[in-house]
């Protein structure tokens, strides 16, 4: 049988890889498409993975789906799982794709050289992402990207910077992301700073994640020779990497609590508190001015958005209006006994990805958002807060 077409889904953190995903499996899910799916997360908070699953793709057929978290996929561990979510993936299906959506802090090439030897798969594309608003406001509309390479170059230094451009030199596809984000003027300087790093691959504009579903099928064998080179010089490199621990500076924070989030002080934390060197966080979280609702945590760089993702069983309870019969009441009375947290099923989980030297004073500034007790006590009596989002 014909090997099975693959794509890798990659680039830095927050560049839009996920919404690019679901969109994907929105346009597979009208034309009744098999897509086989694995997702990296770095953190052991499986964000993305709960997202993907929560589309209506995989509505109750969830075995194309994979999903690895907390390991960087492009480790040894996270090579090594992937070989084997691959195995799974082909065991209970031959998808028309299958799509590898990796974490933003992700090397490709050595999911390039899985890829290169798994004679039942095909590497058509390492679609590579780049945030536009992140490398006009980081690298002045990338004129200091190459510079900054070369910096880190003369002085044995690896960064952040090195992840991000190799990442593109690594593509066969790029693509720049939230250029709803920037001035028009600045879309063109971005695109040619990356088509220099990159000069044999095209370098496109992918508005919200717009990417034909035919154009993803359509695509060519992956050119492996264009990057023996690279990856003979790079292998060394990457291993002592990942002998000396997590690579480019690059820390996570997990952030439990049962308790919701001052609506203001989180507003003013993000305003004050979030650096240039907070790369992500996500994750999902609920806000004493909205307590029926769960909230979807996405940040990249120095932009926030909040999405609705459900409600809580306890919130739902709560709604003198739920609609429901008595036998469903119990049953989420039920399930509520079960869980560990003082307010039912609310909670708050989420990761945050940034500069070691700073991403634990964010962290602890997100952690001094949550209700006091005094502000529990007013939460739980009916009081109200102000709520600027």
């Amino acid at each position: 049988m014909p090997p099975v077409p693959v794509i890798i889904l990659t680039g830095f953190l927050g560049s839009g890889k996920t919404t690019l995903l679901r969109s994907l499996l929105v346009q597979a899910h009208k034309r009744g498409l098999d897509l086989g799916v694995v997702v990296n997360d770095m953190s052991e908070v499986d964000v993305d993975g709960i997202i993907v699953a929560r589309t209506d793709f995989f509505e109750g057929n969830e075995a194309g789906l994979r999903s690895i978290h907390d390991c960087v996929l492009s480790s040894s561990e996270g090579v090594t799982k992937l070989d084997g979510a691959l195995d799974a993936i082909l065991a209970n299906s031959r998808p028309a794709l299958i799509v590898v959506e990796t974490s933003g802090s992700c090397h490709p090439m050595p999911l390039i050289r899985l890829l290169r030897r798994r004679t039942q798969l095909r590497l058509t594309g390492v679609l590579v992402l780049v945030d536009g608003a992140m490398i006009v406001e980081d690298y002045e509309c990338g004129r200091r990207l190459r510079p900054a390479m070369e910096d880190n170059v003369t002085s044995g230094v690896r960064d952040t910077t090195n992840l991000l451009v190799e990442q593109v030199m690594f593509g066969s596809h790029v693509f720049i992301t939230k250029t709803d984000r920037i001035a028009e003027q600045h879309v063109r300087p971005v695109a040619e700073a990356l088509h220099a790093l990159n000069p044999r691959v095209s370098v496109g504009s992918l508005p919200f994640g717009n990417l034909a579903l035919d154009d993803a099928l359509g695509l060519p064998e992956y050119d492996f020779k264009r990057v023996e080179e690279l990856a003979l010089e790079l292998s060394p490199v990457l291993a002592a990497e990942e002998a000396a621990g997590l690579p480019y500076d690059i820390a996570t924070r997990v952030l439990e609590d049962d308790r919701p989030f001052h609506p203001q002080r989180l507003w003013d934390t993000c305003n004050h508190h979030l650096g240039q060197h907070i790369y992500r966080s996500k994750g999902f979280f609920y806000l004493a001015s909205r307590d029926d609702t769960s909230l979807l945590w996405n940040q990249a760089a120095g932009g926030v958005a909040l999405e609705l993702v459900g409600y809580w069983r306890a919130g739902i309870l709560e709604h003198e209006d739920h609609g429901l019969g008595e036998d469903e009441i119990e049953g989420l009375r039920r399930m509520l006994r079960e869980e560990p947290g003082r307010f039912g099923d609310r909670r708050c989980s989420v990761t945050v990805i940034g500069d070691r030297t700073q991403v634990e004073t964010f962290t602890e500034a997100l952690r001094a958002c949550f209700l006091t007790d005094d502000e529990i006590a007013h939460w739980q009596s009916g009081g109200t807060f102000e709520d600027p989002w």
